[in-house]
């Protein structure tokens, strides 16, 4: 990972961005300022325009990635901000398998004739060469790894189509985080979050960012922004920053859980396959270790089954919880079709394991208890 601002390591960056001034007897940490009426004779006047403690976090969340940071009140409106800066008619290429609320909308965009939507296989550089050559998109939106399937994309060779072309790159990070891979740096114009996930890191706000180094789409995201009204309270830019401290621990322990976890499930009689890019059997692992420095500690697996019995291997753990989401400090495991708007080519036996900080081996019994009864 690049050495960031002052020659610091990234570890050490998420510990001190975004803190106030050190003065005499002044706070360590930023304070917490619920207001949503400031004075008049400043810069902005109202709350839904800036927010005092959002400012550090936005600052912390901008050095890390490389860029300006604004934050937004869920990740989906950061992602509906963009949505909301593209005229009729402006072309997009996406991950076919893509986070399902991004994926849904993007389809109802394209259905009420606002956008041309061409979904593309990420993984393959040839078919993201014809499609961003043929159709010369105004965006390519990316996620890597994808959701669920935990496709890897070249992120540099992709960056270089879409600029040739002219088409803006935004990367959604959000499995990754700063601490494993920085977007920017490899060619991306817009970095998303859901910092509702390891961002933030305990499963209790909701969240979503935009970094850029570009200052126009920067003024442009923060007047829809204001138009949209999601702006993040100051009480959740609080916990997120508190939250965003332990980022780079957190992510360490869960990622080696993952992986642990990720090679005895691929020897499980019950798992058909493992997606995981920290496997020498994954399609673009090596792609994967070149634009990150770690795999990560979000995995996927397909049960050799049925669904229903997927849904029982959900439903009989203990230690494990069986929820959605995803980046917290316990561990979540669902089966992904269980949502009716969930990509129809995910298949039917599809476990996504959003893994925490627990005792891995507390996790692989919990895990092995309820794969064992799978009849094969």
């Amino acid at each position: 990972m690049a050495e960031l601002e002052n020659n610091q390591n990234v570890e050490t960056t998420v510990v001190h961005a975004g803190r106030p001034e050190r003065i005499g007897d002044g706070a360590v940490n930023p304070p917490i300022v619920p207001t949503s009426t400031q004075h008049a004779g400043g810069q902005y006047g109202y709350a839904r325009d800036w927010s005092e403690t959002g400012s550090y976090l936005e600052e912390a969340i901008g050095i890390l990635e490389g860029g300006t940071a604004l934050i937004f009140s869920s990740g989906m409106s950061a992602a509906s901000a963009v949505f909301d800066l593209w005229p009729i008619g402006t072309k997009v290429v996406a991950s076919q398998y893509s986070y399902t609320g991004v994926a849904v909308r993007l389809k109802e965009l394209a259905e009420l004739g606002r956008i041309e939507l061409k979904l593309v296989d990420v993984t393959e550089n040839s078919e993201l060469d014809q499609v961003i050559n043929a159709l010369k998109p105004d965006w390519v939106w990316i996620e890597t790894p994808t959701n669920p399937m935990m496709e890897i994309c070249d992120l540099r060779y992709t960056a270089k189509l879409a600029h040739q072309v002219g088409a803006k790159l935004l990367v959604d990070n959000t499995f990754m985080t700063p601490i494993r891979q920085r977007p920017i740096e490899l060619g991306a114009d817009v970095v998303m979050h859901s910092v509702t996930k390891a961002m933030s890191g305990h499963s209790d706000l909701l969240m979503g960012a935009l970094v850029t180094k570009d200052q126009e789409l920067v003024e442009a995201l923060s007047v829809r922004r204001i138009l949209l009204g999601s702006i993040s309270s100051a009480f959740d830019a609080y916990l997120a920053l508190r939250g965003l401290r332990t980022l780079a621990v957190r992510m360490d322990r869960a990622e080696e859980n993952a992986q642990i976890l990720a090679e005895r499930l691929q020897n499980h009689p019950a798992v058909k396959v493992v997606h995981y890019p920290g496997l020498p059997s994954h399609k673009n692992a090596g792609v994967a270790k070149d634009q990150t420095s770690g795999p990560g500690s979000v995995l996927s697996f397909e049960v050799n089954g049925t669904a229903t019995q997927t849904d029982e291997v959900c439903e009989n753990v203990r230690t494990i919880t069986y929820a959605t989401s995803l980046g917290g400090v316990e561990t979540l495991m669902e089966r992904r079709r269980r949502w009716e708007k969930e990509n129809e080519a995910v298949p039917e036996t599809l476990i996504r394991l959003a893994v925490g900080i627990e005792n891995v081996e507390d996790l692989w019994r919990d895990l092995k208890g309820a794969l064992d009864p799978v009849k094969r």
